[in-house]
């Protein structure tokens, strides 16, 4: 077996204080307590929805990694079954509970496998293309984590204004503690891959390319009425106010670490590409007077 670089030590120590610091969130550990629920189910509850959905499709997550990297990395399995998935999961159910607290109805995750997650999967049994494969991974997760901070950083902004302080210091408040640790994974095993030269020039060219076709926000899933859901989730919040500036703060890593020979790109085009596709989409559809996520198809 081949002795851990410096750097892997580091990525497994870092996900082995995640697993001892940061345990699971108990539904039973927040305070329920929503001093104006209308309030709350008008001016966020699209978000809650949404997050909530996101939350609890890590079970189709995991399903997805095992189908992707067929050689899984012990530090990876380690993060995704043993960190990333309980607390993620209890995210979800935390998340969703507040929503029907407020009057939305339970969520409904999406949990299949899609087609084409199976047939990447089906190309990384070749050992080059899943060496690109599991930089996809990180880069992806990376972008989702960011997204996440951001969201979960203004939605506690938002309750605090609104005087809900027990949705904001006991639901919010632990669960963007923790996204940050999953942020930091993925950054530090992207730059170990591609800083230690483990990836061939190819290798990088090949990701890029995937990444500026495939790239999707959070939640997305490659449809059309999620990635409309996102653009009403960024209005919610405020993120459409600067497109821009929302695109740097989620693509700023993802620039440095894939397109460090492109001097000065503030962020990869397709993140930009991506936010206005769907705003463009949320606002259509609003024109058109439909309900949002459960006007699915």
């Amino acid at each position: 077996m081949a002795k851990e670089t410096i750097a892997e030590q580091k990525i497994r120590e870092h996900v082995e204080r995640l697993g001892e610091q940061h345990p699971p969130i108990a539904l039973a550990s927040v305070d329920r307590t929503v001093k104006n629920p209308d309030v709350v189910r008008e001016k966020f509850g699209h978000v809650i929805e949404y997050l909530a959905r996101v939350e609890l499709e890590v079970d189709r997550n995991v399903l997805e990694l095992l189908v992707l990297l067929p050689r899984t990395k012990e530090v990876d399995r380690m993060f995704y079954e043993d960190v990333w998935q309980p607390q993620e999961i209890q995210h979800g159910l935390i998340i969703d509970q507040l929503g029907q607290d407020i009057g939305l109805a339970p969520a409904e995750p999406m949990l299949e496998v899609q087609t084409s997650m199976k047939i990447l999967g089906a190309l990384s049994h070749i050992p080059a293309i899943g060496e690109v494969t599991r930089l996809l991974y990180y880069l992806t997760g990376a972008s989702t984590e960011r997204q996440a901070v951001l969201a979960y950083n203004t939605l506690s902004r938002a309750m605090a204004e609104l005087e809900e302080k027990a949705i904001s210091e006991t639901i919010i408040g632990p669960i963007k503690q923790q996204e940050p640790g999953h942020f930091a994974f993925y950054q530090m095993a992207a730059r170990e891959m591609v800083e230690g030269g483990r990836l061939k020039p190819w290798q990088l060219w090949m990701a890029r390319e995937i990444r500026s076709f495939s790239y999707g926000l959070v939640g997305t899933n490659g449809k059309k009425y999620y990635t409309a859901d996102m653009g009403g989730v960024m209005e919610a919040l405020g993120f459409t106010d600067d497109l821009e500036g929302f695109a740097k703060d989620v693509g700023r890593f993802e620039a440095k670490v894939l397109w460090a020979n492109r001097n000065g790109m503030a962020f990869p085009p397709y993140v930009l590409r991506a936010l206005r596709d769907s705003l463009a989409l949320y606002r259509e559809r609003h024109k058109r007077g439909d309900q949002g996520i459960a006007a699915a198809a």
